[in-house]
Order: structure tokens, then C-alpha cells, then sequence
């Protein structure tokens, strides 16, 4: 029987996540051993005088972070992560001279970068997310005049590299709370969107490595990092994400992934496969880039605890950005170096000015810590999950819904809606242009589109509202039979 003694003081963090937290805290130290069976929900909610749904919820938790697994009809059980903890934290340190292999999308160049910009003539855009249209644009008014009222001396200041002290700082507050991550504000690096601070990356790492992505996933990057001199290649991912045989058959210095929530699949990286990531990123030295896209927008439990929170060797960069939350017009990012690539961006690349305006920093600062973006995540997560479960209801309840599937991954502000048909993925995407309706089939995201599944589209419904829902299933089962 597990001991724990729960704090259900009013104030204290939920009861759901402390019995997280100790379950989790217990795997990870060893003592509870791999393959144990742990109490059924009803009998641990007896012991400990608490819900059943509350158990539910930690239970639920773990078992998405691959803490724990599942038999059917037999209960939960401890996944074997002890000897993974032990290799990733113990491992000694070897540098390696990697030669460069040739660069994945020169070989495929046919492979074409979509554009996420919306076009013309569509009524209906299915092809990118963003939380644009709960923009708070009275609060943000608001703090803006705040700012330009209360600090006038120093917005005409020149911003120091890595962003003003009182941003950084407030971002390290929110991802405490939010996130349960331990930042130094000295370890923040504000940045203009993310394709600034990759470039702030290849400046800091260096052109001369051997880069990788995600196959499926954001096309854009493997082009960012090629245009800027770095070799880069696209490895597949399997059922838990990366592939760790492509990952050790190649010599890679620099691995790019989204563990948390990987796009466009939803697929969530296991504790078991990010401990053997630490591992292969301190053995060879290597760096990883953990981009936690979407993470604000996950819709069941709490966020997945972050790679670089569980990284022992400074070899996790982590980043995010507020475009996605927010607005993608404003072009706030910014990422967390481990204190070893600290010194060398203070040495190197000190000397660049912040490519944020002071006027926003100070306004997003306000936001922040005013508890306005705690808010306005909660309210947007809320429309979006009744949006979403509008959406679902439609599809499936539809007489043809027999011709299509919902593909089960957490996904944010998107779904895999696979349909079933003779038809190509091209004369589909054509036939819902016809009908106004802009949507691109999960091929679009694969560097090599061999290994693309055949009638898997990705639904983003952000931008549409619930007024659109008819419009757009009666528009998707016709073009379907069409």
C-alpha cells in the first residue's frame, strides 16, 4: 500500500497533483520498482479519504507522461524507467568528431514549403492555428499606456541582449506556476519569434554541425537551419516520437523536437524515451532544442512536464513563444540556455541589441504578473475545448460519419481526421478548395512523403466559429462523396 500523507489545507496545490507529484517522486527515486502494481483507483481514493476522480486525474497524468501503464481489466503498473534514470544522470562524457551526412531536404527538393499565410477565396481556413480572435485588446491597451506612463525613461533605453530584467523575470514566475520549471531569469533570452532566436542558436552552437528535425512535423525549420549554412536533416518518429535507432545510426550534434506535444501527429515523447534522449545527448555531447509548442492549449490534464526540467548535464535548450497564446503578430519569444551555453552567449553575443521593442516587454511584463495571461489562457482553453467538442459531436453524428475517423491523439487546437476513400490526397485538398474550405493532408508536414499515411488530414479549427460548424461538415461529407 502506498504511504502518503496529502495537504488538503485550502490554498495548498490540488490534491490531484500532489498525489502526482509523490507517485512520480517515488518512481523516479527507485522506490517503487519497475512492473508494481499500484492500488486501483477506488481502493487507493479509500485509503487516502479522497475522490475516486481525483485519483483518476493523477493516475491519468502519469500514465500520459509514461510514468505508469495499463492492463485492461487488470489496473495500473510502474514502467520500467530505473535503469534509464540511472544511465542518463551516470553516463561519462565522450566528444565526438561526427562526419556530416548530406542534407535530407537538398535530397528532397521536390518537397515544397507551405506557406501558413491565409489566402484569398477561402471562407473556411483549416491550414494553421491561432488564438487571434480572444486577442484581450482593452487590457493590452490598457498596460500599454501604463507602460508608456510609468516608464518613459527607459523605453527609449537601449535593451540589453537577452531582454529586459523585469520580462525575464516574469516569464520565470509564470513557468514556475505554470510549468513547474526552476529558471534563473539570467538564463532568459527574449527574441522577435522564434526564427530569430534559431538563428541566435546557429550563431551560438554553429553552422558547422550536424542538425536534425522531426519527420512529420514543422518543414520551415529544416529550411531555416539550411539557409543559414547549418547541415540539417528530417529522422522519423515512431509511436513515442524521435526515433532513437535513426537517432544513434547518425551523427547529430543539434536534435530539434516538440516532446511535450509534437506537431502535426500529438503524439507525447514517454518519460522512458526522454530519459534515453539525456542520455544520447550526453554522450555524444550533443545539444536537444525543446520547442514546447502549443503546450499552453493542452486540453486534458496539466502540461507535461518539460524535457529540460528533468535534464542533469546542461544539454536541454528550451523554447516557447507568445505567438501562439497570444497573437502571431506580436513577436515575442524566447528561450531558456543551460548555464554552460549562458557564458558562451554573454562572451559571444552580448554585444546584439533585444529585437523586442521595450514599449511591448514592459506591456507583456504587466500581462503576466497582473495575472491577465493566466486568465486569458484559461478562458481561450475553455472555448477552444467547447469549440473542439462541438466540432467532434458534428462529425460523428453526421449520417455519412462511417467515412471518417477521429485519430485519438491529444492534439491542442488541432485533430487527424482520416477519411475513408479511393480518392487521392490531391483531388480532396481540390475539391475542398472548391467548396471554400482551405485543409492539407498530413503529407504536407513529411520531408519524406513515402512514409506519409494516405487520407490523413489536419484539422485546425481555431479560426473558425461555432456558426461555421454546419457549414463546414455539410461541406466536408460532400466533397467526400463528391
Amino acid at each position: 500500500m502506498l504511504t502518503i500523507a496529502l495537504n488538503k489545507t485550502a490554498g495548498k496545490d490540488p490534491l490531484y497533483e500532489q498525489l502526482y507529484q509523490h507517485i512520480k517522486n517515488s518512481i523516479t527515486k527507485g522506490e517503487i520498482s519497475a512492473h508494481t502494481k499500484l492500488p486501483s483507483k477506488r481502493a487507493l481514493a479509500a485509503q487516502l479519504g479522497i475522490s475516486i476522480i481525483t485519483v483518476a486525474n493523477s493516475y491519468g497524468q502519469l500514465q500520459a507522461e509514461g510514468y505508469i501503464y495499463s492492463k485492461p481489466r487488470s489496473g495500473f503498473y510502474v514502467s520500467p524507467l530505473d535503469s534509464l534514470i540511472n544511465t542518463a544522470s551516470n553516463i561519462s562524457n565522450i566528444h565526438n568528431n561526427p562526419e556530416k551526412p548530406a542534407s535530407t531536404s537538398r535530397r528532397l527538393a521536390s518537397s515544397a514549403y507551405i506557406s501558413p499565410m491565409h489566402p484569398k477565396g477561402f471562407s473556411l481556413d483549416l491550414s494553421s492555428n491561432s488564438a487571434s480572435q480572444y486577442f484581450p485588446f482593452q487590457t493590452w491597451s490598457r498596460l500599454l499606456r501604463q507602460a508608456l506612463s510609468q516608464h518613459q525613461p527607459e523605453l527609449l533605453q537601449r535593451s540589453p541582449a537577452a531582454g529586459l530584467l523585469s520580462l525575464r523575470q516574469t516569464i520565470c514566475q509564470h513557468l514556475k506556476s505554470f510549468r513547474g520549471m526552476e529558471v534563473n531569469p539570467e538564463q532568459v533570452i527574449i527574441g522577435a519569434g522564434t526564427e530569430y532566436l534559431y538563428d541566435l542558436l546557429i550563431k551560438l552552437l554553429g553552422r558547422n554541425l550536424n542538425y536534425c528535425v522531426e519527420d512529420p512535423g514543422y518543414k520551415k525549420l529544416l529550411y531555416i537551419y539550411e539557409d543559414a549554412g547549418a547541415y540539417c536533416s528530417a529522422l522519423p518518429i515512431d509511436e513515442q516520437g524521435i526515433s532513437l535507432q535513426e537517432l544513434n545510426n547518425g551523427h547529430y550534434n543539434v536534435l530539434h523536437i516538440s516532446p511535450s506535444h509534437h506537431f502535426p501527429t500529438g503524439i507525447v515523447t514517454p518519460v522512458a524515451r526522454r530519459y534515453e534522449l539525456l542520455a544520447w545527448a550526453e554522450h555524444s555531447q550533443s545539444y536537444i532544442i525543446e520547442d514546447d509548442y502549443d503546450t499552453e492549449f493542452r486540453l486534458t490534464g496539466k502540461p507535461i512536464s518539460s524535457l529540460f526540467s528533468m535534464d542533469k548535464s546542461s544539454r536541454v535548450i528550451y523554447l516557447n513563444t507568445f505567438s501562439q497564446s497570444l497573437t502571431p503578430t506580436i513577436r515575442i519569444s524566447y528561450m531558456i540556455l543551460p548555464l554552460l551555453l549562458l557564458e558562451k552567449f554573454n562572451h559571444q553575443l552580448s554585444y546584439l541589441s533585444c529585437s523586442v521593442s521595450n514599449f511591448e516587454q514592459y506591456t507583456l511584463a504587466q500581462f503576466i504578473s497582473q495575472g491577465y495571461f493566466e486568465r486569458h489562457i484559461n478562458r481561450t482553453r475553455n472555448s477552444y475545448k467547447k469549440l473542439r467538442q462541438q466540432l467532434l459531436r458534428a462529425l460523428t453524428r453526421h449520417p455519412q460519419h462511417s467515412l471518417i475517423q477521429i485519430l485519438p491523439q491529444a492534439s491542442g487546437l488541432y485533430f487527424l481526421l482520416r477519411i475513408h476513400t479511393t480518392a487521392s490526397d490531391d483531388k480532396l485538398e481540390k475539391t475542398f478548395a472548391s467548396k471554400g474550405i482551405r485543409i492539407q493532408s498530413l503529407r504536407h508536414y513529411f520531408v519524406n512523403t513515402a512514409l506519409a499515411p494516405d487520407h490523413t488530414f489536419v484539422m485546425n479549427y481555431s479560426s473558425i466559429t461555432q456558426e461555421d460548424i454546419p457549414l463546414l461538415v455539410n461541406f466536408l461529407f460532400d466533397s467526400i462523396g463528391y
